[in-house]
């Protein structure tokens, strides 16, 4: 069967092949963002990391520079995290106005107890009164900008949402969903029910839905279309220390066959050492010039480096040395002591970051009391700074 997939329609936008990297909080910031780029030559829609739209409202500093885009970003897109439909829309109207980005991704799939604990997240889509004033308010205020959605299947087996939360979607003019199949209790445990994004595009014809989750490899990214029917894929933590996987997606889809990057299927990226050393100085140095700071941009990276070297022949006094390097010159010092010949580990294209599940969903008092009364919603839910 062809691996050629359809391009992918957001809103004005196409995105061929249709491959997005996942919104990931301290992650996919400007750098990150350029590297999986570079990977991908261009192709693809690279998410910015969560943003609070309260702080966005304000101008918080820091999260101006989060919304900060390349000039090469084309098109620029931002995800909001929000709980109260006012300031969601005030955050998109801003956006479109300003002309601060080309495409709005609203979350309602973080699982992070500081996020579900204020009805945020995955915890949100349970309130389908709140869910709908939240759509229509941001669809609003966008004009015309494309406005998507990425959710989980619910809280939990108990209360699981994304059917009603998809068709109200639909309802309210969202142009795209985007499917995480997980429910918030699994965090990342387990495996992904590819199932249910099945049945998600089988509900919503009217729109593109995308699949996310257990993407570990570009075949994982194919199987998963064809497996569920899916408009597209949403990549997150399977591109962890490996944005050249933006690369091998691109080539699959496109059906290319030459070899790149040490690859021996004429497909996979895998990078000797050497170049993944290249890549791991490349990457803190975009971190420090982003930043305007070398050494904050150098420990901004530390969190970066057991991804780059999983099953990577390093020693653990040297991987600790480089976790807490605070130079270019340092980190490339240290990976110049180690044996950079070594070839792509066997494995290392498998599971990274985090697999903790089963976790109990932490919510606010009363929330599953009723699926439509949206009053367990606290004055402070908005507060919470950027990037979570």
């Amino acid at each position: 069967m062809s691996t050629t997939a359809s391009p992918l329609q957001i809103g004005p936008h196409t995105v061929q092949p249709p491959v997005v990297l996942a919104p990931m909080a301290g992650i996919t910031n400007a750098p990150f963002r350029t590297l999986c780029r570079e990977f991908s030559g261009g192709k693809g829609l690279f998410v910015s990391e969560m943003i609070t739209t309260r702080a966005l409202v304000e101008r918080n500093e820091k999260t101006m520079q989060l919304i900060h885009f390349d000039a090469t970003e084309k098109p620029r897109s931002i995800q909001l995290y929000g709980v109260d439909p006012a300031t969601v829309g005030k955050a998109v109207r801003m956006i479109a106005e300003e002309g601060l980005a080309d495409h709005i991704d609203l979350n309602f799939g973080c699982p992070v107890p500081k996020v579900t604990r204020k009805g945020g997240g995955s915890a949100l889509p349970f309130k389908r009164n709140l869910l709908r004033a939240i759509l229509r308010e941001a669809v609003s205020g966008a004009g015309d900008l494309p406005v998507t959605m990425k959710m989980r299947k619910g809280i939990d087996d108990d209360h699981i949402t994304y059917l009603d939360a998809g068709r109200i979607a639909v309802e309210e003019g969202v142009t795209a969903i985007a499917l995480h199949g997980r429910t918030a209790a699994q965090h990342y445990g387990g495996t992904a029910d590819w199932d249910a994004i099945a049945r998600l595009k089988e509900h919503v014809p009217e729109i593109p839905v995308l699949g996310n989750g257990d993407i570990w490899s570009a075949e994982d990214a194919v199987r998963m279309v064809r497996e569920t029917g899916c408009d597209g894929v949403v990549v997150g933590r399977g591109c962890l220390g490996r944005p050249w996987l933006f690369s091998d997606l691109v080539a699959v889809f496109e059906e290319r066959t030459e070899a790149r990057a040490g690859g021996t299927d004429g497909r996979s990226a895998r990078p000797t050492l050497r170049e993944v050393a290249d890549v791991m100085v490349r990457h803190a140095t975009l971190l420090g010039e982003w930043i305007g700071d070398e050494a904050r941009g150098v420990i901004d990276f530390r969190k970066h480096v057991a991804w780059y070297l999983k099953g990577f022949a390093v020693g653990s006094e040297m991987r600790k040395r480089l976790a807490i390097t605070s130079s270019l010159q340092a980190l490339r010092g240290g990976l110049d002591e180690l044996d950079l010949d070594q070839p792509w580990p066997a494995g290392a294209d498998g599971p990274r970051g985090r697999t903790s599940g089963n976790n109990r969903v932490v919510l606010p008092d009363g929330w599953l009391k009723d699926p439509y009364d949206c009053a367990g919603v606290s004055e402070d839910a908005e507060l919470d700074t950027s990037g979570g």
